[in-house]
């Protein structure tokens, strides 16, 4: 049975998961960090920049701000958890750990509304901690988006006085089959170059399981046994970012658990949230004795697909596309994981496609887990500005690596009229192999 870290207290903060000391002084408030912090872009507040936040931190640690004063619980939630900061930091300050940490305290201390518990309680962990639940809940949804129901709503006003409209616009578009993790191992083509495993995760098997498929050609076109590991489910990043680390660890363990293989050179995240998530579980798990070791082994094989392709190399050879592209970098696959030359690279190994870079491609779009929901006003401010640089450049689709993103800028397109579609990056490396096999049976064909 797993064991908890011992109690402890740090000024205002007590309990577990306590924002570490030694982080919080590591910051030297030098503001390297200002221009890279969607929210003080967009405020200019001091408060709601990094280094305003990790102060307000340091005055509840020294016990001269209380854990649940307003504008405390204000910053650390408004804060995006996007994790430029990170990137750009010349101390190393691990922002992330002590943002988290923060949220967990004041979860931990406050007293939610009824509602909001019950609400907490059948996402969190109703849902989203057995995937047979998730997919059930996934394909009730597909049959009520497939009715006449969603547009009487949308017509009828109800969602607007509701407080839903929003909602139901990011709502994803379930897809028409899962893909469900049963042990299956689909073959390499072509040279045998190794075995990976494929993380599913919960929102991408059922609303982006074509991307799933197209990372599974795109995978064994280049030579990698694909395995749909049996017993994975959500990575926990959620749970973790809304301050429950505990549900984010119980998932952590269940994933660690079903990835106990060692005959997997690597295994495999399509999407950077929960990549980011996943090559955490060693800090996550870290005061867990029989975790803990685990955790950091499970950790060091987690490669985002792009990373894995980019560092492999392409043994299959892409066929042309001759489309305009531009690339939204997301937050945790730039700032969190720090893979940034990775996904370029792949796009320009593309025949006759054009990448054309658009300004700030790394700033938040506003998407950031559930942010959209929780923060609509910054989330639609921020998806404004991503929109305005992603149109800037006159391509015609937008590429992403993470479906969170993916959802933000559809939705925002949508809302504009704007019907260009946007593309996970395997999808589009997929399209390039299947124009390649497209002109192999024209040129048979002429043979003949």
């Amino acid at each position: 049975m797993a064991t908890t870290a011992p109690i402890e207290t740090l000024g205002g903060f007590r309990g577990h998961d306590l924002p570490s000391r030694d982080v919080i002084r590591s910051c030297v408030h030098c503001g390297l960090c200002l221009p890279s912090c969607p929210t003080y872009v967009m405020t200019r507040r001091e408060r709601s920049s990094p280094r305003g936040r990790i102060w307000l931190m340091k005055e509840v640690s020294e016990g001269k701000l209380d854990l649940l004063d307003p504008l405390f619980e204000e910053e650390m939630y408004l804060c995006l958890n996007c994790r430029a900061c990170e990137a750009v930091c010349p101390s190393g300050v691990k922002y992330g750990e002590i943002v988290e940490a923060s949220r967990a305290q004041i979860e931990q201390a406050r007293q939610p509304a009824p509602k909001v518990r019950l609400l907490r309680k059948l996402v969190f962990h109703f849902l989203f901690t057995d995937m047979r639940r998730f997919r059930a809940a996934s394909a009730a949804l597909r049959l009520y988006q497939r009715s006449p129901l969603p547009r009487l709503l949308e017509r009828s006003g109800l969602l607007t006085r509701l407080g839903l409209a929003e909602a139901h616009k990011l709502m994803p578009t379930v897809s028409a089959r899962f893909v469900v993790p049963s042990g299956e191992t689909m073959p390499a083509q072509g040279t045998w170059r190794g075995r990976v495993g494929l993380f599913t995760g919960c929102i991408m098997s059922t609303a982006y399981a074509d991307i799933h498929q197209a990372t599974i050609r795109v995978l064994t076109r280049n030579g990698y046994e694909v395995t749909l590991i049996n017993g994975q489910g959500c990575c926990g990043a959620l749970h973790v970012h809304a301050g429950d680390p505990n549900a984010g660890r119980a998932l952590a363990r269940k994933n660690i658990d079903a990835f106990d293989n060692p005959h997997l050179d690597a295994i495999i995240v399509n999407a950077a949230g929960c990549g980011a998530a996943l090559k955490e579980y060693g800090h996550l798990l870290k005061d867990d004795p029989a975790y803990a070791e685990r955790a950091a082994a499970f950790a060091s094989r987690v490669q985002d697909v792009t990373e894995f392709l980019a560092a492999q190399g392409l043994s299959a050879e892409p066929g042309p596309l001759p489309i305009t592209v531009t690339y939204q970098e997301p937050c945790h696959l730039a700032h969190a994981q720090r893979i940034t030359r990775q996904p370029r690279h792949l796009l320009k190994a593309i025949p006759e496609l054009r990448l054309v870079e658009m300004p700030e491609s790394s700033l938040c779009c506003g998407s950031a887990g559930i942010y959209n929901l929780m923060r609509p006003e910054m989330a639609s401010a921020l998806l404004a500005r991503k929109l305005d640089n992603a149109l800037s450049t006159g391509a015609g689709v937008i590429v992403s690596a993470n479906p969170g993103c993916m959802l933000q800028l559809t939705a925002g397109l949508r809302a504009r009229g704007d019907s260009r579609p946007v593309l996970h990056l395997v999808e589009v490396l997929d399209r390039a192999y299947a124009a390649a096999e497209a002109h192999a049976r024209s040129v048979g064909a002429d043979a003949q």
